[in-house]
């Protein structure tokens, strides 16, 4: 079994922390946000880091963080702009299985209005979240997939996201693979 470590892309809302907890638990890995790590290695939070430094510093420390806790035989839940440096991309890629965490506006925007969590994730456009959501991932839907190794159908179950991953990542992990579901590991 293959102990590269698995790296969650895709926009805010789209389930990376959810799969990634359920994931690292399903193949006996380490489970990093690297969000939650970067507040507690800045003793701040997100919010408050773009508010005192601006978006610039945070982006650094996003990509000093990324590089901090990318570990063999562990699971990475990106943050949603982590994509925007083209070196975060190279790193990421060259460094393991990244996994593009897709689904439509729709979906994220009604996961963001339920639980917005807004002291970790400021706006990026003080936009209503649906305009934001179509806006943000507009604007960055190419680079993840430039990121990606592969995308997978976010908007389903976290359950059955895990289990695509774990048929593409760690294919003798598990006994049956996930049949009839689109996009099944469409290879980026």
């Amino acid at each position: 079994m293959s102990t590269e470590p698995i790296f969650l892309i895709g926009t805010r809302g789209c389930g990376k922390t959810t799969v990634g907890q359920k994931l690292a638990l399903a193949c006996g890995f380490a489970f990093v946000d690297s969000d939650r790590m970067l507040q507690e290695r800045a003793g701040k939070s997100i919010a408050d880091i773009v508010a005192l430094e601006g978006w610039d510093a945070f982006r650094a420390l996003e990509a000093e963080t990324l590089r901090a806790v990318t570990r063999p035989a562990s699971i990475i839940a990106t943050g949603g702009g982590a994509i925007l440096a083209a070196e975060n991309r190279a790193f990421m890629r060259a460094s393991g299985s990244v996994f593009y965490l897709q689904a439509p506006v729709s979906v994220l925007a009604r996961r963001l209005e339920v639980s917005p969590e807004e002291d970790q994730r400021p706006t990026l456009t003080g936009k209503p979240i649906d305009e934001e959501v179509r806006e943000v991932l507009a604007q960055r839907e190419a680079l993840y997939r430039e990121a990606a190794h592969f995308a997978v159908d976010a908007a389903r179950d976290p359950d059955a996201v895990v289990a695509q991953i774990l048929a593409i990542a760690l294919p003798g992990a598990i006994s049956t693979t996930p049949k009839k579901s689109a996009p099944v590991g469409q290879r980026l």
